[in-house]
């Protein structure tokens, strides 16, 4: 198409009193103003009741709040998970497409240029009605260089609303981020003192074989004297053989948590070992902070908060709908028949326009897309209000599972203590000729079972802290969202949710 140079002036006049409106428009905006949804938060933690809390020094858990443990292997392992965890890659992946989304949005804020050069030469016919035209007969060169200019404006926020929600969806994303930070490495710490519990159980067992070992070559002795009874040597044995396959069993739990660490540090289960190492001490003092700091602590919440906002701007991209949209474009170039004269200013050429499209009729597509904008904002407001309480249902928990496994490792060491003096006492009744072997086997049991208990709650305490420490966020805070995603470099997370 042929491109005609505009000079007319009250075309001008005109084209300058619309782009003027357009300005003037570009204020204006539609849809609701954000307000972050009010939700129930309790003053106090129930169950934290008698409770220790963390010393004054220690209310800071940090980035890495394993070290709160003191444990050299697992935080050794713990910055393996940093580097090298493929979930959490993924979710740096994913974040950074959120990141980006918002500058292709942004792009939108600024005019389109194009440039389109073109070159033609045509013969027309000699015979082309009518028959005394000029141009019959002629060859026809026509090079053209035309550089177009679009712009939308926004007159009713669209483009404003549209990034809002793509700006809030990515600090959103950082959010998941952080929570996907988190649970890997509550999920290698809770594996970790699984495995380490497993290690203290092995160890009780196979000290018991030992003993029970003993116990039989003197049930054999005294069989083979004629003291003893064989019913005697098999009661020892079938002590014995039970307690060493309990032993051998705990390798098959202990081999498959052996495995789920490898997977999170990033490595295969076949070139990985993890060295027993029998839990021992019993789990820190964590700070919990108060119920008032959860909101801003816990990553699962900052992030269902922020696609609220998502949620809200995109009705007042619904509403615009409503109005019509409003379009700027220039055209501005060079067009000649000759390439030596094509950049001269007699081949200029240029024009300028606007455009205003509204919908008059759409089957009530834009009220129906508004409706489900609205009921998409309600239901993330309810899964925000959700989120919050079962963060508080989680603090809870395992506030209330640490205060209760605390008293109930005590009474079960006293029992501990009971069923050990109890077996001594057997022993020597046995020895004493005053009762049966029964009785031992029965007080050795009880024993054993007892020690395998305690063992048992040490190890479920220290998870119930790993789980306490991610029910409270683990150290992190909302301050660590980026204000402006978009601006970070394309292969970049944020540091606050990386470490």
């Amino acid at each position: 198409m042929r491109l005609l140079s505009n000079g007319n002036s009250w075309r001008r006049g005109t084209s300058v009193a619309l782009f003027a409106s357009a300005l003037m428009l570009a204020g204006c905006a539609v849809g609701p103003k954000y307000r972050r949804p009010q939700a129930e938060v309790p003053t106090v933690y129930k169950e934290a009741g008698n409770w220790k809390t963390a010393q004054p020094n220690e209310q800071n858990l940090g980035g890495n709040w394993w070290e709160i443990f003191q444990d050299a292997k697992l935080n050794a392992l713990e910055q393996q998970v940093t580097v090298s965890n493929q979930n959490l890659k993924a979710a740096e992946a994913q974040y950074r497409q959120a990141s980006a989304l918002v500058r292709i949005n942004r792009a939108d804020y600024f005019p389109t240029l194009s440039v389109a050069p073109n070159a033609s030469r045509n013969k027309n016919s000699s015979n082309t009605p009518p028959a005394n035209a000029l141009s019959n007969g002629r060859t026809l060169t026509d090079i053209q260089l035309p550089f177009e200019v679009s712009y939308e404006v926004d007159a009713w926020g669209r483009i404003r609303s549209n990034v809002a929600a793509s700006r809030a969806d990515a600090q959103a994303s950082a959010a998941d981020l952080a929570a996907v930070n988190l649970s890997m490495h509550a999920q290698l710490a809770t594996f970790y003192f699984e495995a380490r519990s497993l290690d203290a159980q092995e160890r009780l067992l196979n000290s018991t074989v030992a003993q029970f070992e003993q116990a039989l070559q003197l049930n054999q002795t005294r069989y083979e004297g004629g003291v003893g009874s064989e019913v005697e040597v098999e009661q020892a044995k079938t002590q014995l053989e039970t307690t060493r396959a309990q032993a051998v069993d705990i390798g098959v739990q202990r081999a498959q948590f052996e495995h789920a660490v490898a997977t999170l540090i990033g490595k295969p289960a076949s070139s990985f070992t993890l060295p027993p190492l029998p839990l021992t001490a019993p789990p820190p003092a964590i700070p919990v902070g108060l119920p008032s700091e959860l909101l801003e602590r816990r990553p699962d919440i900052a992030s269902a908060e922020r696609q609220m906002a998502a949620a809200n701007a995109r009705i007042g991209v619904a509403k615009a709908a409503y109005y019509p949209i409003l379009n700027l474009t220039g055209v501005g170039g060079f067009e000649s028949g000759s390439i030596s004269n094509l950049l001269t200013g007699p081949s200029a050429l240029w024009a300028f326009g606007g455009a205003a499209v509204e919908t008059l009729f759409d089957g009530g597509k834009r009220r129906a897309a508004s409706t489900q904008a609205t009921a998409a904002y309600d239901q993330s407001v309810a899964m925000y209000r959700g989120t919050v309480l079962t963060g508080f249902q989680q603090v809870e928990d395992n506030l209330a599972a640490l205060r209760i496994l605390e008293n109930e490792a005590k009474t079960q060491n006293i029992a501990v203590v009971a069923a050990q003096k109890s077996l001594d006492l057997s022993v020597q009744r046995y020895e004493g000729g005053v009762t049966s072997y029964l009785e031992v086997t029965v007080a050795q049991s009880a024993a054993l079972s007892n020690e395998v208990t305690a063992v048992n709650i040490l190890g479920r305490r220290m998870v119930a802290a790993v789980q306490l420490i991610q029910a409270v966020g683990g150290g992190w805070d909302s301050s660590s969202i980026p204000k402006n995603p978009e601006k970070l470099a394309s292969t970049s997370a944020p540091a606050s949710v990386s470490k």
